[in-house]
């Protein structure tokens, strides 16, 4: 098969649109299925349905958000009319996404680090995904800062990997959202961010050039630079906004563009930290792929009652006016 590059690079486009972000609604079966019951919900399938249909039908969605990412279980589920979920929300305006990857795992002969998995099949999956009427997909790899992770080792399996994804989706006419998401958890400064932020990224480029990934054809899922959660000092906005955007900087022109995930912040210092990175001057598209801080203010405020549809989508609706504002530059204050 060979790679339809056009198709690559019209749709990344539509992905990062101006003014657009992507909601990220691909939370596996075990994780949708905790944070229901978290927030008082029965954990069955119907109830995972029911949701994920309260976010894509949330009216005028698509002024503010190009796609949705879903996962497996979603994409071959349909809303309540019958609609399978790919038609109904093309229908809406938004572009349907998949989550492909099978999960972080205990990554062999390196103790404490992960590397994500879901390779095997993959291109026979994404062949189906595409037939059914996916426009992108997602894979994501995670690396844990301490002082002696993430190893170099923990890097090239999980950069590889990616890449091996990304040119797979490439040649499926697929779009993949390429995702090394440096996590928040320790208590590591905004600079030890940057510099494993930066190793990762270099490794990164290195392994789609190997693989010949077009990378105009791509959209980067990266963390922003912050401290971690644990670290005693807070950067602000500007800080956040500029340490991420230099490390940003080494990546060529021609990347299809740059959706910024939320990686546990709060809601409002995600879309404070997003419309301070949207100032920086930069040559590719800059928006969001927000998961937790658009949906988890929609799921708090439905909490499985038919009657509170209407109040979930309007939190929805909410955050995602907010951050789609902050890309504009047309947000007075996140909070």
């Amino acid at each position: 098969m060979t790679r339809d590059t056009t198709a690559c690079r019209d749709t990344a486009k539509r992905m990062v649109a101006p003014g657009k972000g992507i909601l990220a609604a691909d939370e596996s079966i075990g994780t949708m299925s905790s944070r229901l019951e978290k927030n008082g919900v029965e954990a069955t399938e119907e109830n995972r349905r029911a949701y994920r249909e309260l976010l894509a039908a949330t009216p005028d969605l698509s002024d503010g958000a190009s796609g949705i990412i879903f996962c497996d279980e979603t994409l071959n589920q349909s809303f309540a009319d019958g609609t399978p979920f790919p038609k109904a929300v093309h229908a809406l305006g938004i572009l349907p996404g998949i989550k492909v990857d099978t999960g972080a795992k205990p990554c062999p002969g390196l103790p404490g680090e992960k590397v994500t998995e879901g390779l095997d099949g993959l291109a026979d999956r994404l062949a189906e995904y595409a037939e059914n009427g996916a426009a992108f997909a997602k894979w994501r790899a995670v690396f844990t800062i301490t002082d002696q992770t993430p190893s170099r080792g923990a890097i090239r399996a999980n950069t590889n990997a990616l890449a091996r994804y990304a040119a797979a989706c490439q040649e499926a006419g697929l779009v993949p959202i390429v995702e090394p998401e440096v996590l928040m958890d320790g208590d590591h400064a905004i600079d030890r961010c940057a510099e494993v932020t930066a190793m990762v990224h270099a490794a990164l480029r290195e392994e789609l050039a190997l693989l010949n990934v077009d990378l105009a054809g791509i959209v980067l899922k990266p963390n922003m630079i912050i401290e971690g959660d644990d670290h005693e000092v807070h950067a602000n906005a500007e800080q956040v906004a500029e340490a991420t955007v230099t490390v940003l900087r080494d990546w060529p022109d021609e990347l299809g563009g740059v959706t910024f995930l939320s990686g546990g912040q709060s809601p409002e210092r995600a879309t404070a930290n997003l419309e301070a990175i949207a100032r920086q001057d930069a040559p590719w598209p800059l928006t969001f792929s927000f998961g937790r801080a658009l949906v988890d203010p929609a799921l708090k405020a439905w909490h499985g009652e038919p009657d509170l549809v209407e109040a979930g989508q309007n939190a929805l609706s909410d955050r995602v006016k907010a951050n789609a504002a902050a890309v504009r530059g047309d947000l007075v204050t996140a909070e």
